[in-house]
C-alpha cells in the first residue's frame, strides 16, 4: 500500500500545503549532514559517498549504539526495483568491512567534512555515551539497509516486506516529502516498516540468543540522582532519543533490575505506571501531588528542563522498589551483564547469571 503524505496548516478552516517536490538529492544529504535525526535521532553518521571495492558510491553510511551499520540509499522520485537490488549489492561489501576500514571510513569522511571528532572511537563515545570498547558494543557485528525515497512502486514494497518478513533482511524504507507554505518549505517524513522493528532484526540475526526470561536491565546513569531515585521510586533516562526511547518498552508490572554503569547494581524493583517526562511527573506526598522541582531532593537533579523538546527531554517511569541499595554496597562482580541501553530485554545466555546471583544476595523469591 503506498503511503501518502500531506501537511495542513491551520486556521479558521485547514489548509493543505502543495507538494513542492525534492528536487535534487544532495539537498536532503545536506539536510542530514547537519543532522542525522532527520533520517534517525538514533544513528551516528560515518561516511558519505562511499566508494566500495566495486568502484559504486554509497549514499550515506551510519552506526546505531550496537557497532551495527546502516546502508542508506536516498533516491528521488519514483524508485524501482533494481534500487533493492543495489542495496543488497553494498551491504554485501560492507558485510566484510574490519574495524579498521570502518574506522578508515569515518577519518576521511571527518576530515573531508569538518566533522568535529576525527576519529571513530571519539565520534561514538560522544554520542552513545559509551567506548567503541565496550564489552556490549560490537562493530558491524549487524547491518541494515534504508531506501530513502519520494514514493515506492508497489512492486517494491512487496519485495520488501518479503525480505524482512520471511528471509530476516534488515532492509527498509523512508519517505520523504516536501511542503511549500509561501517562501518556507517543510520536509515530512514516513517509514515503511518501524525502525524499532528492523533493529530487532539485526540483533536477532547476529547475536547468540535465547528466550527472553521476562526480566528487564535498566542502566541508570552515573550522573543521575540515585539517592532520588530510591526515595520517591522512579528510574529515568534522556538527554536524546537514544537515552529514553527504550523507557516506553517498560509496562505497570514488569520487573527490572537496575545497574549503575562503573559502579554496579543497586536495586531491582515493579513498574508501576508509564513513562513520562520528569518534568511532568508528580509524586505524592503529605500535601497532595508535587512536581519534582516543588519537592526538595537529596541530591541535585539538573537534568530537568520544561523548555527541552520531547526528543531531548528527561523521562522517568515510576516504580515500586523490592530492594535498593546506596552505591557504596552496589553489586559489581565479574560476569554480571551490562549494557548501553537504558532499558532492554536481554536474550544472552549471560543474563540469567545476574538475575539468579542478585535474588540469592538480596533473599528475593524466585517468584
Amino acid at each position: 500500500m503506498a503511503i501518502e503524505q500531506g501537511i495542513w496548516k491551520i486556521g479558521d478552516k485547514p489548509e493543505k500545503l502543495q507538494p513542492s517536490g525534492l528536487a535534487d538529492k544532495s539537498l536532503l544529504e545536506e539536510q542530514v549532514m547537519h543532522d542525522i535525526a532527520i533520517l534517525n535521532a538514533d544513528w551516528l553518521l560515518i561516511g558519505r559517498q562511499v566508494r566500495t571495492d566495486f568502484d559504486k558510491f554509497i549514499g550515506l553510511l551510519a552506526q546505531d549504539g550496537d557497532g551495527n551499520v546502516i546502508i542508506i540509499e536516498l533516491k528521488r522520485d519514483k524508485t524501482p526495483r533494481e534500487v533493492v537490488a543495489q542495496a543488497i549489492d553494498y551491504a554485501s561489501w560492507v558485510v566484510n568491512l574490519g574495524e579498521s576500514q570502518i574506522g578508515e571510513i569515518y577519518h576521511q569522511f571527518a576530515e573531508r567534512y569538518g566533522r568535529a571528532h576525527d576519529s571513530l572511537e571519539a565520534a561514538f563515545e560522544h554520542r552513545f555515551g559509551v567506548a567503541l570498547d565496550h564489552t556490549d558494543v560490537t562493530l558491524n557485528r549487524g547491518h541494515e539497509m534504508v531506501v530513502v525515497a519520494t514514493k515506492l512502486d508497489v512492486s517494491t514494497e512487496r519485495i520488501i516486506q518479503y525480505l524482512n518478513t520471511h528471509a530476516s533482511i534488515a532492509i527498509n524504507a523512508m519517505f520523504f516529502s516536501a511542503f511549500q507554505d509561501g517562501g518556507i518549505q517543510y520536509l515530512s517524513r514516513a517509514w515503511m516498516i518501524a525502525p524499532d522493528d528492523n533493529r530487532e532484526r539485526v540483533v536477532s540475526r547476529t547475536s547468540t540468543k535465547q528466550a527472553w526470561n521476562g526480566e528487564y536491565y535498566v542502566s541508570f546513569g552515573d550522573n543521575r540522582p540515585w539517592k532520588a531515585a530510591r526515595q520517591l521510586g522512579f528510574i529515568a533516562g534522556g538527554g536524546a532519543l537514544w537515552y529514553s526511547r527504550t523507557l516506553a518498552l517498560l509496562s505497570e508490572g514488569d520487573r527490572i533490575w537496575v545497574n549503575i554503569p562503573k559502579t554496579g547494581y543497586v536495586g531491582v524493583g515493579i513498574v508501576t505506571g508509564e513513562r513520562v517526562r520528569a518534568d511532568q511527573a508528580r509524586f505524592d506526598t503529605p500535601d497532595g501531588p508535587k512536581l519534582l522541582n516543588e519537592l526538595t531532593l537529596p541530591e541535585p537533579y539538573s537534568h530537568i528542563d520544561s523548555s527541552c523538546a520531547d526528543e531531548d527531554a528527561e523521562y522517568l517511569v515510576p516504580v515500586k522498589w523490592l530492594h535498593t541499595v546506596d552505591r557504596d554496597h552496589a553489586v559489581n562482580e565479574t560476569g554480571l551483564f551490562g549494557n548501553q541501553n537504558t532499558v532492554c530485554r536481554p536474550t544472552t545466555p549471560k543474563w540469567d547469571h545476574p538475575v539468579e546471583r542478585l535474588e540469592s544476595r538480596w533473599h528475593l523469591s524466585a517468584d
